[in-house]
């Protein structure tokens, strides 16, 4: 790093930086139980995590909220990202890494599907564009990394990227980190990618709401899911204002929980 940091040290550790649907809760304008309430857990911002890998921060997503949420958990520095797809509100908060080419002496690198690449060029063309006149940090520095369903390495770990279908013709990537595997955004996981999801210690899965959705699992489906995977524990994430977070929690199975904004777990 070019300059000093200050950041909370979270290695070893999953921090969720957001449980929220597209919209976040509270939602703009709605005055249900669950946007009005006082529980901090029915706050949720859009979806992303953070990961502290062994040689870095690894950040799943740039949420339109990530400043928010990188000042609210201390996470100082993003190593590297590494996107799920190209949805706005997993991606519209790519700007607010423009100081991360100063802590990193040069461009954050994004791992991403070629799809998602040609959104961000899009979105975001000003930081692809020539520098010429522009002062020092006006835009992000970026560099993208192709991947797609082959098990690859960042930051010192190995991940292994798995098919999700996000409605029926959309498709999106999950990813597993050892015995911990990420879903989001999905409706849908075919036979291959249920193959890759055995064994597992901890499953982070797309729950938006008590109703089936085109393009997210309902709380039931989620279940069924939760059922057939058998995992040692399981947290729903992308979460709607539909789900109250004590009400639901006292429906669940015992294994299986709402995620909430801030909660960790550790990583091995």
């Amino acid at each position: 790093m070019s300059r000093s940091v200050f950041t909370r040290d979270i290695t070893g550790q999953l921090v969720f930086l957001g449980t929220g649907t597209s919209v976040g809760v509270p939602a703009i304008g709605c005055g249900c139980a669950v946007c009005t309430s006082d529980n901090p857990r029915n706050r949720r911002t859009r979806c992303g995590l953070a990961l502290g890998l062994p040689e870095g921060n690894l950040l799943i997503d740039t949420p339109p909220d990530l400043r928010e949420q990188l000042l609210r958990e201390q996470i100082g520095i993003a190593h590297a990202v590494l996107y799920t797809h190209e949805h706005a509100d997993h991606v519209f908060g790519l700007d607010d890494l423009r100081l991360m080419q100063f802590y990193l002496g040069g461009p954050v690198p994004l791992y991403c599907e070629p799809q998602v690449e040609a959104r961000i060029r899009k979105s975001f063309d000003y930081a692809f564009q020539s520098r010429d006149g522009l002062h020092v940090g006006a835009v992000p520095q970026l560099a993208m990394y192709t991947i797609g369903l082959e098990p690859f390495e960042v930051l010192g770990a190995p991940v292994v990227p798995m098919r999700l279908l996000h409605g029926p013709r959309f498709p999106v990537l999950g990813f597993r980190f050892g015995n911990i595997a990420y879903c989001t955004d999905t409706n849908g996981i075919p036979p291959e990618s249920r193959d890759k999801l055995q064994g597992l210690d901890v499953l982070i899965l797309d729950c938006l709401r008590r109703k089936p959705h085109t393009t997210h699992f309902g709380l039931d489906e989620a279940l069924a899911v939760v059922a057939d995977l058998e995992p040692r524990r399981t947290l729903l994430t992308h979460i709607s204002h539909d789900l109250d977070y004590e009400k639901i929690s006292a429906e669940l199975p015992l294994n299986v929980e709402l995620a909430y904004d801030g909660l960790s777990l550790d990583l091995t």
